[in-house]
């Protein structure tokens, strides 16, 4: 990969300046992920391009990232008095020997205090706590690198759950595809929302992921339970038929199995009930419309497969503590920044 000099830097005349951090052993889809997505963003089709990007390491030069392909970089003390839009410290196992060397945490300082905006992605937050730049912050980083984070840095304020956390200028990321998720937003704020779209549909992503979402996939733990996938066509199926009356002779049938044969088999492999299976995957969809459409209570009730608006209400109280307007609240709040509900 070259640097920015390689692309057209005439369609970037007026950009803003971003800088990946990256370091050998780091994770390639790490840089990958926000890079193809900040790379080509522009605010609309007859603008230029957004942004103009530079990777630096220590030395600059050649790196080897933990994937097959090496990196082309430029020193990051080549740029120690510029100020940059944008910082983002990329992740990545080679970061608990990159944090050992004092010069470069001392370079990622002097970035950070010069750049507007200060980022990591996945365990680039080690490297940024470690440079002091995370002190007193909201914080998030991969789930395997929280217990870490939170030992090492006793005064940050570390959250497993969220996919992003966005603390005034600080940005920081989950595992590895959540850096994508967190550059569409960086796109969204300094574009526009028609711009964050343009580039979620030119990388077929699913959707734009708001950053309270949390990184922890119900689907994959489900896939994850299920590693012979005897009943991935199933849970396929329950999403895909939620408005249906999901009976536990409905799924038996669907499976082609006896109602006792099915019931003992499914609590064996997934370790819960078919009932409770199918309350928990409504749930599910009923949190992702109310984190991300404006849709009425009932509507979404509807879509979801609860009887009536209240037997959803019902649910969400029983499973997490809050009625689905209160949910809703909290969840827009979370993204705004405001944790004022959670002294409540």
């Amino acid at each position: 990969m070259q640097p920015f000099s390689a692309i057209d830097q005439a369609a970037a005349i007026d950009a803003r300046d971003i800088a990946f951090v990256v370091f050998p052993g780091m994770a390639l889809l790490d840089l990958a992920g926000p890079l193809q997505v900040l790379s080509w963003a522009r605010a609309s089709e007859n603008d230029g391009l957004a942004y103009r990007i530079r990777i630096l390491s220590q030395s600059g030069g050649v790196i080897q990232t933990d994937s097959y392909l090496t990196l082309e970089t430029e020193p990051l003390l080549n740029y120690a008095d510029h100020a940059f839009d944008t910082l983002i410290v990329v992740g990545g196992d080679g970061v608990y020997l990159a944090e050992k060397d004092q010069e470069f945490v001392d370079g990622i300082r002097t970035l950070a205090d010069l750049s507007r905006r200060v980022c990591s992605v996945c365990s680039g937050a080690y490297l940024l706590a470690r440079a002091g730049c995370l002190d007193q912050r909201r914080v998030t980083t991969h789930w395997e690198d929280i217990d870490i984070l939170r030992k090492d840095f006793p005064d940050l304020h570390v959250e497993s759950d969220p996919i992003y956390i966005k603390d005034d200028h600080i940005w920081t990321s989950a595992g590895v595809t959540s850096g994508t998720d967190m550059s569409i937003a960086i796109v969204a704020e300094d574009l526009g929302h028609g711009a964050a779209l343009s580039r979620a549909r030119a990388l077929v992503t699913y959707m734009v992921r708001p950053g309270g979402q949390s990184q922890f996939s119900p689907v994959l733990e489900r896939q994850r339970r299920d590693a012979e996938g005897r009943f991935s066509k199933l849970h396929e199926w329950i999403s895909e038929n939620l408005q249906k009356d999901l009976t536990i002779e409905a799924l038996a049938e669907h499976q082609n199995m006896s109602l006792r044969s099915f019931h003992r088999a499914y609590q064996t492999v997934m370790g819960t009930t078919p009932a409770k299976a199918v309350a928990a995957i409504r749930l599910e969809r009923a949190r992702e419309m109310l984190e991300t459409s404006s849709l009425h209570m009932k509507a979404i009730a509807f879509q979801c497969g609860f009887k009536t608006e209240e037997h959803m209400r019902r649910s969400f109280l029983r499973q997490l503590g809050v009625v689905p307007s209160e949910y809703r609240a909290r969840f827009q709040m979370l993204e705004k920044g405001d944790r004022s509900w959670l002294e409540q």
